[in-house]
Formats: C-alpha cells, structure tokens, sequence
C-alpha cells in the first residue's frame, strides 16, 4: 500500500508563530545591542487525512519521535479496499468484453455501436479502479522528514473528515533563531555575522550566526526578519523557546 501524507494549512506553525512574536519596536534593546529571539523548527506542521474514516493506529505519542517514512496514522479502510475490488472486478468484466468485441469486430460480427459502447465502459471501469485505487493509498500518513510529536488532536478509533487535524509535528533538525531587527542594523547585519543567544529557560547561552535575511522592509516599523542558527549541536534546546541575541 503506498503511503500517504498530507500537509494541512501548509503555511507552517513556524510562520504563525513568528507572526505572534513581539513587534520590533518593543524587542529591541539598542542600548547594549540585543534583542528578542524566537527558536523555531524550519519545519512544524499539522497531518491531516484526505479520507472520511476511523483512526485504527497512531503508533508514535506525544513528544515521541520518529524517522522520515515511519507510519504515522493509519485509518480503517476496509469500505474503501472493498470498492476497490468491486472496481477492479468491473475493469476486468469490462475488458474482456471489449476483447472479445475486437475478435467479433474482425468478422464483421458486432456493429460499430456496440464496439464503441464496450470501449468506453472498459474507459470507465479503468478510472473508477483508478480512483478507489487512489482512495486506498491515502489510507496511512507517513513521515515527511525526521522529527517529533508536538501535539496529537485525535484518538485511535476516532472518526475523522478530511482535513481534521490529526497530529502537529516538527523536524528534529538544527532550529531557526527569528527575530525581527531595525532596518537601520543591516550595514553590518550580514550572513556569517556571528552573536550570542541566551535562552530565558535554560539560562545558558550559545554562539550563534545569521544565515539569512528577510526579502523586504517593514515600512510601518522599519524591520526586517533575521534568521540564525546555533553553532555546534545542542540537544536541549526546544521549539518555542525564546531570548536575547546579542550583537556586541
């Protein structure tokens, strides 16, 4: 069976919480040259199933992690695997008729017509088997990328419509540090600039580096985003964090 994930509101976590974090104007200490960061997953989304069924597995929990590929949800597809054999069956009772018109048709045996009216069922039989063949694939959600469970919304057993968010999930890979700084910084605010990060729940501070820029200017409060990483790795570090980048 092949597997199949979808990304719902693709517009990631990480984009609505950026969009929630402090205005510029309020996280900006220029006395000593710091200012308010957020550490993001580059990846955080929500899964959702594309079928109308129930949940019979959520193998991962809260927290747990997982591998890119690893099953993630699976539903209770025996309705959808039944109209699947139903479909195949017509495809198959359908082709050999068209089969056996061809063979007739070389003896002028069948009319036109009845040639015609046997190609299109066997038309019509191949995408309804292809349909409830689609159907079917879409009956397991796998991994996109490595990561964790932040949240599940459902249960095992629970009957779910097609875009109900089932599980949030971000990548375990290195986080992003957000954060929003006067226009007025990017003279000597290039990538490969190296600061200082404290993080406010661990107390502890980590070397960091800005690896990109945003496209555009905030006209209203002269910003602009900045994106860094830490350097080196550090396995304490959570998703929603936040604290100060230093520049001096």
């Amino acid at each position: 069976m092949k597997a199949g994930w979808i990304l719902i509101s693709l517009a990631s976590l990480s984009s609505v919480a950026f969009a929630a974090a402090p205005q510029a104007g309020s996280a900006v200490n220029a006395a000593d040259g710091r200012i308010r960061v957020q550490l993001m997953s580059s990846h955080a989304v929500t899964l959702s199933g594309e079928v109308a069924a129930k949940i019979a597995a959520l193998p991962v929990v809260e927290g747990g992690g997982f591998r890119r590929g690893q099953l993630l949800v699976e539903f209770d597809c025996s309705s959808y695997r039944a109209q699947l054999h139903k479909a195949q069956a017509s495809l198959e009772a359908a082709s050999e008729l068209m089969k056996v018109n061809n063979q007739l048709a070389k003896y002028n045996s069948v009319g036109k017509l009845e040639l015609t009216q046997a190609q299109g069922k066997a038309k019509e039989a191949a995408a309804d088997a292809s349909y409830a063949q689609t159907l079917v694939s879409k009956c397991s959600i796998a991994a996109p990328f490595d990561g964790r469970v932040a949240k599940r919304s459902a249960a095992v057993h629970q009957y779910v419509n097609p875009g109900s968010p089932i599980l949030d999930i971000v990548d375990s890979g290195p986080l992003e540090l957000r954060m929003l700084v006067p226009s007025k910084w990017l003279s000597g605010l290039q990538p490969g600039r190296r600061f200082t990060v404290s993080v406010d729940e661990l107390g502890a501070s980590f070397p960091a580096k800005i690896v990109r820029l945003g496209a555009q200017i905030d006209p209203v409060s002269q910003s602009i985003l900045a994106i860094g990483v830490i350097d080196g790795k550090a396995a304490n570090l959570l998703p929603g964090m936040s604290g100060w980048a230093s520049f001096k």
